[in-house]
């Protein structure tokens, strides 16, 4: 029974340390016209650019805020997160005893996230390239007008606690990207673009990407719940907020000379 009992124990542990290091992988997303839930009835361009397979874990934004002292909880400005972030967290260089150093990082905020792409030579990804890689399911680009996918989005936002999950637990979508639903919100670099109207959806002068409105409009299908809560949920945020079940994840991109 001891020898079994070890057994599992080490499988476990290879799981993990599996996920674990293919954490920082990403893939190339081809880039396409689509037209989005908010902001305009016609296609928006999205260049191709990559993405990481899955969202920042526990264990690599505690490395971020060993390198990066003011990104530390006790050390953090006020004007960059509220009092929420990592507070889950046992101290500056630890993160909770029930925490899994390859579950998704939350209670962090935009202005975190932002840095923390910056420094692996990433940035954020817009809501449009968020949006892109997120209505494909396994077998298709675009899998929005499916029930059985937006049931599946929807029975999430049912389900408490995910952000606790590891990464990996999820499908891999037609990209290769992996719990862009079923375990975290993510951040966007855009988050409050939604709010914008049609014509200056791309412009981002002043505040507009990092305060928000607080109501939905210019829907271009206001039967599509699943999107609609994503929306919603971002339409309510400010950049300095940190909240347990929002995440987020790094996309790059391509350069010229790369294609």
């Amino acid at each position: 029974m001891k020898t079994l009992t070890r057994l599992a124990f080490c499988i476990a542990i290879m799981i993990t340390s599996q996920a674990h290091s293919q954490s920082g992988s990403m893939v190339e997303v081809k880039g396409g016209e689509f037209i989005p839930l908010y902001g305009t009835k016609t296609e928006v361009p999205v260049k191709d650019f990559r993405m990481d397979v899955y969202p920042v874990t526990n264990a690599e934004f505690l490395k971020f805020v060993e390198e990066n002292p003011r990104w530390r909880k006790s050390q953090v400005k006020k004007l960059f997160a509220d009092d929420n972030y990592l507070r889950n967290w046992k101290n500056d260089l630890s993160f909770g005893d029930d925490m899994m150093p390859n579950s998704p990082v939350t209670n962090v905020s935009w202005f975190a996230a932002k840095n923390y792409c910056e420094c692996q030579g990433k940035r954020l990804p817009t809501v449009d390239e968020w949006e892109y890689v997120a209505m494909a399911n396994e077998t298709s680009p675009d899998a929005r007008e499916e029930k059985s996918y937006n049931q599946f989005i929807l029975s999430w936002y049912e389900t408490p606690n995910t952000y606790k999950n590891t990464i990996g637990n999820t499908f891999r979508n037609y990209w290769g990207v992996s719990d862009l639903h079923g375990l975290v919100w993510e951040w966007t670099s855009d988050f409050n673009s939604v709010m914008i109207g049609g014509e200056s959806r791309q412009d981002s002068t002043g505040d507009n990407n990092l305060f928000c409105g607080g109501a939905a409009v210019g829907a271009t299908d206001l039967m599509n719940y699943a999107a609609f809560m994503r929306y919603a949920f971002r339409g309510s945020m400010k950049a300095k907020y940190s909240i347990k079940n929002l995440g987020f994840r790094c996309v790059q991109d391509i350069e010229k000379s790369e294609l």
